[in-house]
């Protein structure tokens, strides 16, 4: 029995309708920007395997520090407890993120980090008496599968079967040129039952990986911050390099009461979140009364091969090479967009720093349940390319290890599918 047929035996997948999925490919290694399957053929990861890994596959340096970290502690509780690789890599994030930032929430996984945030929002408001429990987001945005993060989601088929169950959320428009006056008075005139607006700064991922002026959205996060509203920046996706800067906050002026972070936090290796928040955050939950803490935690909260791997992760970040490469994937992407955005196949191309996105021309049918996303994801595979199209949206996110060679191979196989398909 091979590998895919043990699979379709006992797991269930993630976004899959396991109906009519194709079986799932084996992969036995990584290496760089590429997955193995088992005849060994060569898979370009042009996604970083959901936007995780921005080092490469199996990269030594993190596999020799998590191996350390295994022969001298695996894991402790945290609540009471600490241990070095929790200290360190607080010390060392925020000495990188925005001033205003504190002190770091350690949890699972993006969706968890932002059930943390909305935690400390609402009852900040709360441990002060005061009823704010409405949150401000935008229209389309996601920030994550649990329910929280959930309700400050866009409402679509992929949580139709919850809606009733969602607390409510105002949902406003992408700021811009046409509509920023109108979105300050939309704020003011709720401001007294907003306890937060939770954002995905430059870029919202799954929706489409639409993106945004930073000078709109520093407009509104000034106008919120003087209607006393907090602000919470989702940079899951968004963090450690994606947008050409380190955080995509640096992009704005105003900084964030609370941020948000995961995906390529440990470099792709194994599952992290982490919540940070400004002084005035963590002040509102000090106090004799113990009814005033923030009950929140998880079992692996700060597990310490996890911290190890961020830790290495931070350290190839933080490296001149790894910049170097940021800036060379985004010239290679402004370059490729020059070169194909008047094909006629082609209705719109974007592109924020290391991430790029061509929106295929299909007429009326742009659902993410287009048969045209099957027909590319197949034809991609088919030419040893990891790409996950939404709908007709096609974008590279690529580890930035990624050759020139393998980028312009990926190039050269989206323009022969805009004649082919």
């Amino acid at each position: 029995m091979t590998l895919s047929e043990r699979d379709l035996k006992v797991i269930w997948h993630p976004y899959t309708q396991m109906q009519t999925a194709q079986p799932p490919i084996p992969i036995i290694r990584g290496e760089g920007a590429c997955l193995y399957d088992q005849n060994d053929k060569c898979y370009i990861d042009a996604i970083s395997s959901w936007w995780v890994n921005i080092h490469g596959h199996a990269h030594p340096y993190i596999a020799q520090k998590v191996a350390e970290q295994l022969q001298k502690l695996e894991h402790v509780i945290f609540a009471g407890f600490t241990h070095e690789p929790a200290v360190e890599l607080a010390e060392r994030l925020l000495k990188i993120l925005p001033a205003n930032q504190a002190k770091v929430f350690y949890s699972d996984n993006g969706s968890t980090a932002v059930e943390v945030a909305i935690k400390m929002c609402l009852q900040y408001w709360h441990n002060q008496g005061l009823r704010r429990t409405k949150i401000l987001a935008f229209k389309n945005a996601y920030h994550g599968d649990t329910f929280g993060a959930m309700a400050v989601s866009g409402r679509s088929a992929f949580t139709a079967a919850f809606d009733s169950l969602l607390f409510e959320v105002e949902f406003i428009d992408l700021p811009n040129e046409e509509n920023i006056s109108n979105l300050k008075s939309q704020v003011s005139n709720l401001k007294s039952d907003l306890a937060c607006f939770i954002f995905e700064p430059l870029v919202q991922g799954a929706a489409g990986m639409i993106m945004y002026e930073a000078a709109y959205l520093d407009q509104l996060m000034a106008h919120c911050r003087e209607e006393q509203i907090l602000l919470i920046a989702d940079e899951v996706f968004t963090g450690f390099g994606r947008t050409g800067k380190a955080f995509a906050c640096e992009y704005v002026s105003v900084d964030p009461d609370i941020m948000c972070f995961s995906k390529g936090l440990t470099g792709g290796t194994m599952a992290m979140g982490l919540t940070t928040c400004a002084q005035h955050i963590y002040e509102a939950f000090l106090s004799e009364d113990r009814l005033k803490t923030l009950f929140h935690g998880h079992s692996y909260t700060a597990n310490p091969v996890a911290c190890s791997a961020a830790l290495a992760s931070l350290d190839l970040f933080l490296d001149d090479a790894t910049d170097a490469n940021i800036q060379r994937i985004a010239e290679n992407h402004r370059q490729f967009a020059l070169k194909i955005k008047d094909h006629p196949r082609i209705r719109t191309i974007r592109q924020t720093g290391t991430i790029i996105v061509m929106e295929w021309e299909t007429g009326s049918d742009t659902s993410y349940f287009s048969s045209l996303r099957d027909r590319l994801y197949q034809c991609f595979l088919d030419a040893g390319i990891i790409l996950r199209p939404l709908g007709n949206i096609i974008y590279i996110l690529p580890p930035y290890c990624i050759s020139d060679e393998q980028l312009h191979y990926i190039y050269g196989k989206i323009i022969a599918a805009l004649e082919e398909i």
